[in-house]
């Protein structure tokens, strides 16, 4: 059995592929699969719900759970959560003021692992199965030509990553590009309103949405202390509170994202 699957971000790249798929420019997919953190803007849900109505193929969609929801519990929860938490959050010494980075766990935890699983069940196998000889898949990957350094072989043996952006020579602003000369609206970045990764810019552009900046600032504040009493837990790479920071300022939060998500699931 052999399938053909689209990883579906619902960003520019992702969302490119999906129409031009559709549209039959790039050869048709079994299924495109979405996994949903539970904390992606608004804006983006509501361009995931009209993407769908354009496919003729079925968007599934798979989620480990509130991966908002489970950082705060694991931040104060201690005990076997310890020093869990899935967030690459920005840190700060108390005592001697030194910045680090978090260890990025939650693309892997909250999008590859669910893919992985629904990929499995459209193969029509059962825990702990073994996949047959027979068994392999095609996992098309929204990484445009601009980021080739986020090319990486699938890490599970009967999965075989494609790009077909790559392969097109195709970079971000390409795909913006198509959409717009094929009549499509122009599709927002796909991204956690609390990523640590966002640019000053996107930041602002939450802040602009009241519900949802309330709630980044609220979730900022709770992880401060997380799991380790000797370091602070910040969104923001300042190491500040996220409702202090001056997003006006040039920054290189951008490029930070794409560095820290070379595994081309989020942000596409």
């Amino acid at each position: 059995m052999k399938l053909r699957i689209l990883s579906l971000g619902a960003g520019v790249q992702s969302s490119t592929l999906a129409l031009m798929i559709q549209r039959g420019e790039i050869p048709m997919v079994d299924a495109a699969i979405f996994a949903d953190t539970i904390g992606e803007p608004k804006i983006v849900m509501k361009w995931l719900n009209w993407l769908e109505k354009q496919l003729s193929f079925p968007v599934y969609r798979v989620s480990k759970g509130n991966l908002r929801q489970d950082t705060i519990d694991r931040s104060n929860g201690g005990g076997k959560y310890k020093y869990f938490l899935d967030i690459p959050f920005f840190t700060r010494h108390e005592v001697t003021g030194k910045k680090g980075l978090g260890k990025r766990q939650c693309t892997t935890h909250y999008k590859i692992i669910p893919v992985a699983q629904k990929i499995r069940q459209l193969l029509g196998l059962k825990k702990r199965q073994r996949v047959k000889k027979d068994m392999s898949v095609e996992l098309l990957m929204g990484i445009s030509y601009d980021e080739l350094f986020r090319m990486k072989p699938n890490r599970i043996p009967y999965i075989q990553n494609v790009f077909p952006l790559i392969d097109m020579k195709m970079n971000r602003e390409d795909c913006k590009n198509w959409m717009k000369d094929n009549g499509y609206p122009n599709p927002p970045r796909s991204a956690c309103t609390f990523c640590p990764f966002h640019s000053n810019e996107e930041w602002r552009d939450i802040k602009n949405n009241e519900e949802e900046w309330q709630q980044v600032v609220a979730f900022d504040k709770t992880i401060r202390k997380g799991t380790n009493d000797e370091y602070l837990n910040f969104l923001h790479n300042s190491a500040e509170p996220i409702d202090q920071v001056n997003f006006n300022k040039k920054d290189n939060q951008l490029s930070l994202f794409i560095d820290g998500c070379v595994e081309g699931y989020c942000g596409n």
